[in-house]
């Protein structure tokens, strides 16, 4: 057999498979099930205010407007919202992909629930638009189809020692995993932003943010400057250097899945993320082998798993270039027996007849993923690399092959839109949301992994003059007709038994306030109103909406004292 074919081999096939990462893969796709739910869930509430029929941003409308480009357009935005795309079949999809979510964490049927799980999130991020257009919505995608190939085939796996991890799948994942750290650190330094420089990007971190939590008031207000400058270069150092880590054998391998996990758990509890920092730890369980986990494991639940003191099973590379015997390097065989046999551990099954299928598909989808992932990230040094970029804009639609850059620019100033309905022009009242600063004595909570994509988006928009988002005056179009779904995306509704005649929107900048405000006062915020953001609309006795007053604002100030 050539060198080529046993490579192939123990990358792919799962009869060659990491033996000693049993555990990890089982915590990995039964918390990468529980992010998904997490997402699901939170899309529940939201979706169809989002992109519903009377949505913001109608998912209807904009596969209306696909429909020229022929049958293109399922590439383009491939969703299974073609089939309909109104609020039955939106929720339903989001229904779906909820309760498989529930079944992968619970072990059942997890390739399947995988699919189910892929595709739905997959239909709601081809026609989210403005609100899908985040990294973490990327990333989700990304582990979630590498995972299709990770998981173990059956109704109710247990462990799936029948059928141990595909290397490949684990190797890509450690990839994602690998790059978001290592190009976040490199977009830092390329951005030239002077707070990465000169160690300050951590001053004012903590408040602004799309969500800060209370334990971010207190990191930013009790925490020394000499701190926060550490935390700014430990950052560095940890994206650009300790993640290579990751190359070096196995204990610097575990050391680092401790660092990061510390890490993470640092960055969730000052900041509401989402699920990207959810995932990130997530992913990085695939740097612990089971020698590692086993001793986590109850005794009567070890049967199929490593003996913590016993021999390493996995087959390695080398093993498999060095056998001699053609047909034990068969895709429908058993692995050449170079190690004494381990009898808690079954044997491997025959991959069956369709199993060079399964390996072709297999080598060529995650191959593609790898090349997609790679090229760009040589490209961040190598601007000019001389490979086609054919392959890896293909991939762009389905977001299974991103390139990462978390935190490039820290954002200087925190400002917040608020939304104000009035009768007479005179005398404002607001419009509250759920999640957002807005009660200057309302202590900021911890919503994470919990994502409200409308409040999130409003922070996006208040970087910015209204004219670059149209968020802004569809909401106050919508608000006008007190539309029920967009309605639901605020606490409450400030005018429930008619729409108010004007709807505005104004800028406020936000800060922490200080320990004296806060024992003193109970505040946690201290605002300052800047002006009207956006142009203060009527609806027309036509049905027409109409411009009353132009906003005072060109934008948000560039600097404030």
């Amino acid at each position: 057999m050539d060198t080529a074919r046993r490579l192939f081999l123990w990358l792919f096939s799962s009869e060659y498979g990491a033996r000693d990462w049993l555990i990890a893969r089982w915590l990995f796709l039964r918390a990468l099930g529980a992010i998904y739910f997490s997402a699901f869930f939170a899309l529940l509430f939201q979706v169809k205010g989002l992109i519903g029929t009377n949505g913001l941003m109608p998912a209807a409308e904009y596969l209306e407007a696909g429909r020229r480009l022929g049958l293109l357009r399922f590439w383009a935005a491939p969703t299974l919202l073609w089939i309909s795309s109104g609020d039955h079949m939106l929720m339903a999809v989001m229904w779906a992909g909820l309760i498989a979510s529930v079944l992968l964490v619970l072990n059942v049927w997890p390739r399947a629930m995988l699919v189910v799980c892929f595709l739905c999130y997959l239909s709601f991020v081809g026609v989210g638009q403005e609100f899908a257009n985040y990294q973490s919505d990327g990333m989700l995608l990304e582990a979630g189809f590498i995972s299709l190939f990770l998981a173990p085939p059956g109704l109710l796996p247990g462990w799936g020692a029948r059928r141990p991890p595909m290397r490949a799948a684990i190797l890509l994942l450690l990839w994602e995993w690998f790059r978001i750290y290592f190009e976040s650190g490199v977009v830092k330094l390329a951005s030239g932003d002077p707070t990465w420089r000169n160690l300050t990007a951590m001053y004012e971190y903590y408040q602004n943010g799309p969500l800060p939590t209370w334990v971010g008031w207190y990191a930013e207000q009790m925490l020394p400057q000499g701190f926060q400058k550490f935390a700014a270069g430990a950052t560095l150092f940890l994206e650009l250097v300790l993640v290579w880590m990751v190359l070096l054998p196995r204990p610097f391998r575990i050391a680092l899945a401790v660092i990061v996990t510390v890490w993470q758990a640092g960055v969730i509890a000052t900041a509401n993320y989402a699920f990207l920092n959810y995932l990130v730890l997530v992913l990085g369980v695939l740097l612990v082998d089971d020698r590692a986990l086993v001793r986590f494991v109850p005794k009567r639940w070890r049967g199929g798993l490593v003996d913590p003191d016993g021999p390493v099973r996995s087959l390695t590379l080398r093993e498999v270039f060095d056998a001699d015997v053609e047909p034990a390097l068969s895709v429908t065989s058993p692995a050449p027996e170079t190690r004494p046999p381990v009898e808690s551990v079954p044997a491997t099954r025959p991959l069956g007849r369709f199993a060079p299928v399964r390996l072709a598909l297999a080598g060529i989808m995650l191959t593609w993923i790898a090349y997609a992932t790679t090229v760009p990230m040589f490209r961040m040094f190598w601007r000019d690399l001389p490979l086609p970029s054919g392959p890896i804009s293909a991939l762009e639609p389905f977001r299974i092959a991103n390139e990462y850059g978390l935190f490039a620019v820290m954002t200087p100033h925190r400002y917040e839109i608020e939304f104000q309905g009035s009768n007479d022009g005179q005398n404002w009242k607001p419009y509250l949301f759920r999640y957002k600063p807005q009660n200057l004595y309302e202590r900021p909570r911890i919503y994470a992994p919990y994502q409200p994509r409308f409040d999130w988006n409003l922070w996006f928009a208040s970087l910015g003059p209204w004219m670059q988002d149209e968020l802004v005056p569809v909401t106050e179009e919508k608000l006008l007709e007190n539309d029920r779904e967009v309605l639901g995306l605020f606490r409450g509704n400030p005018f429930p038994d008619a729409p108010p005649k004007y709807v505005r929107a104004v800028l406020y900048q936000y800060w922490f306030s200080n320990p004296a405000q806060r024992n003193l006062l109970g505040q946690w915020w201290v605002s300052q109103l800047l002006g009207t953001y956006a142009p203060t609309l009527e609806r027309k006795p036509d049905g027409k909406f109409g411009i009353v007053d132009e906003p005072t604002l060109p934008g948000p100030p560039q600097s404030t004292s």
